[in-house]
Order: C-alpha cells, then sequence, then structure tokens
C-alpha cells in the first residue's frame, strides 16, 4: 500500500479527482489530507480553545492546530502531491513542500504553467511536475505497478 498525502489548494475538488480515478484502476493507496473545510480550519482554534479578540491570535491558535495534523500524515506518508491553483496564493502548500522536502519525502506538484517560474524552487526539489491531476494519477500507478498503462 501506498500511502499519499494531498496538499495544497482547498477550493476545487482535485482531491477527489485523484482518490476517485485510483479508486476506478484498484490502485491500493491510502489518501490523507489536510481539513479541507475552510471555516472549520480557520476557527477550530477559537473553537477549541476559545475566543480571541485579535485575529492574529485567532490565526495562530488555529494554524497550531492544524499543524498537529499536517505534521502527521506528511510523516506518515510515502507521496505527497501538492497542487497549486489557479486563483489564490498558497503560502501553506508552499510550506507544506518545504516540510516534505527536509524530511526528504517523494513530491509530486501539481501547477499550471503560469506558476513555472514563481515555483522554480519548489519544482526543484520535487521528483516529478504534473500539469493536472490524470498525470499525477499516471505517476502513481507507475509507480506502484510498473505501469504506463492508463
Amino acid at each position: 500500500m501506498l500511502k499519499v498525502y494531498l496538499a495544497g489548494e482547498i477550493h476545487t475538488n482535485w482531491r477527489d479527482e485523484i482518490i476517485n480515478d485510483c479508486k476506478r484502476q484498484n490502485l491500493d493507496i491510502e489518501f490523507s489530507s489536510p481539513v479541507t473545510d475552510h471555516k472549520s480550519s480557520d476557527d477550530c482554534g477559537v473553537e477549541i480553545l476559545g475566543h480571541e479578540e485579535n485575529n492574529f491570535w485567532k490565526d495562530r491558535k488555529g494554524a497550531n492546530i492544524n499543524s498537529i495534523r499536517t505534521k502527521k500524515y506528511i510523516k506518515d506518508c510515502d507521496v505527497v502531491i501538492v497542487k497549486f491553483g489557479e486563483k489564490y496564493k498558497q503560502w501553506n502548500a508552499a510550506f507544506d513542500a518545504g516540510y516534505a522536502s527536509a524530511l526528504n519525502k517523494s513530491i509530486i506538484i501539481i501547477q499550471n504553467e503560469d506558476h513555472q517560474h514563481a515555483l522554480k524552487e519548489i519544482d526543484a526539489a520535487a521528483s516529478a511536475v504534473a500539469s493536472d491531476q490524470k498525470q499525477a494519477v499516471r505517476i502513481l500507478k507507475y509507480v506502484l505497478l510498473g505501469t504506463l498503462d492508463y
């Protein structure tokens, strides 16, 4: 079984595309990811630990709690797929890629051509840079089965 952590933007259904495609092909993969419900992710700190007047401390509480999950799943995985979306600046995705690189994890980046220059250092640390989810799934299939069939 391959363990894959799906890091990156949370505004599209790219994770579901990868998971469903892998299931259709009967690939033995266990997926994990950050909490993708934006409100839950942002508010977990104050919901669990109490209200904060200052947004800095609200964000800090949430980020610290979310980091427990992120660190655990990245440490436990074999491959990290990091998707950089088109609309938002995803500093968290860049951080996750850097953390995975520091742990010597295999990294697959998914990005469009417009981000090539901005992400060149992250791309250099990756095992592969894909342009879409289908390419990422083909990489996973090749890693698991050693086949190029799709």
